[in-house]
């Protein structure tokens, strides 16, 4: 079995470097843009960008996940990878910021890779997290551009 993905995508109006902190920041910002979906982040190393350790839930469908992950970014300001560390799942969120009008506004994809679980679970992963996630995402977006841009304001 494949690979399941999901994402979603939106033009900000935020300028892309306070987008980009926001996201890579895992004390002071990435919690902000977090939907209730997602709830108990906790920083076990580092904080902002890459070597950053983190683990969160998630709740969905009446069920809760737990992940353990590690930051990379392959393009700091530009790409910050959040990956698995000791899943089967392999799951892998990646956030891209292309910076629009010289920089005063942003794309912002979110999109998640992840294995199936065997059987039947794995067969309901397959149908809900394409329809499930892109939606939690668009929710993370909304909240994104309000702290990337009340970031902008106090700087």
């Amino acid at each position: 079995m494949g690979q399941i993905t999901a994402k979603a995508e939106a033009d900000l109006e935020a300028p892309s470097a306070e987008v980009y902190a926001t996201i890579a920041d895992y004390r002071q910002g990435h919690p902000n843009i977090l939907p209730k979906e997602f709830y108990d982040l906790q920083v076990e190393q580092g904080s902002y960008g890459a070597g950053t350790i983190f683990r969160f839930k998630m709740r969905v469908l009446g069920g809760v996940q737990s992940f353990y992950q590690r930051v990379s970014e392959p393009e700091p300001g530009r790409v910050l990878i959040e990956q698995d560390i000791d899943s089967v799942q392999q799951v892998t969120t990646t956030f891209r910021v292309t910076p629009l009008e010289q920089g005063q506004k942003s794309h912002v994809e979110i999109s998640t890779t992840m294995l199936p679980s065997p059987g039947l679970k794995g067969l309901v992963e397959r149908i809900l997290v394409p329809m499930i996630n892109p939606r939690i995402y668009q929710k993370e977006l909304t909240l994104l551009e309000g702290v990337a841009q009340s970031r902008s304001i106090h700087v």
